[in-house]
């Protein structure tokens, strides 16, 4: 066996190890180094389909490689972001809000988000007032067939930014930050949420104890 026929057997050896990677890098990497092996075969041998080929897959396995570095690199960025929103307010629309008018009911279809930028608001159900610089109405996104789980009343004049849900679907896919942002901003307010719940659920059942001795005293 000559050294260009062990060439040709580690190009193949390569090219059935990339298949059976199971993760993206990995099999980038050995894609890139069955190409530079199988491209050195093709050139002593002058195949030309073959060295036609392995031109053109070896610089794509090479960009797709930095771009999911990239990527990895974004993401890791991300998750230690703050949760600000300064970044989204270009792709939001403007809009000014009259005092007692609603912006969302409860049980409402959901298609957008906001972000409030002045004035005063107030989420009815849960008897939460909200200043400027919150975002509010993301919850439906998560939510069963896109239903609003609050309604949110404006109380004072003021102005906030809204982003249609089909947006954030697209800055999700498209932005580790924002999809990193997204999640972290949700996961917060259901444990707020819950919190709360559990808050009050200690209240009922304190005041469930108290009101027994006074049961106790009436019956006496």
């Amino acid at each position: 066996m000559t050294w260009l026929d062990g060439l040709a057997w580690l190009a193949a050896a390569l090219a059935i190890t990339g298949s059976a990677m199971r993760t993206i890098i990995p099999l980038r990497c050995i894609g890139i180094t069955t190409n530079a092996v199988s491209l050195t075969y093709a050139v002593m041998m002058q195949i030309y389909p073959s060295i036609t080929v392995n031109l053109i897959l070896l610089p794509l396995n090479s960009l797709r490689l930095y771009q999911m570095i990239r990527l990895i690199r974004q993401v890791k960025q991300a998750s230690r972001s703050d949760l600000s929103m300064e970044w989204l307010k270009p792709f939001m629309t403007r809009r000014k809000v009259k005092a007692g008018e609603v912006l969302f009911a409860k049980g409402e279809s959901a298609n957008c988000m906001f972000y409030t930028l002045s004035g005063r608001y107030r989420l009815n159900e849960l008897g939460i007032e909200l200043m400027q610089g919150q975002v509010v109405g993301e919850m439906g996104f998560m939510s069963p067939e896109n239903r609003r789980t609050q309604t949110l009343e404006c109380i004072e004049d003021g102005e906030v930014l809204n982003i249609s849900y089909d947006e954030v679907r697209q800055l999700y896919f498209q932005n580790p930050e924002f999809g990193f942002y997204f999640l972290r901003l949700t996961s917060e307010r259901m444990f707020k949420n819950m919190e709360r719940l559990e808050t009050e659920l200690a209240e009922m059942r304190a005041n469930s104890n108290d009101a027994t001795p006074l049961r106790t005293m009436a019956s006496a």
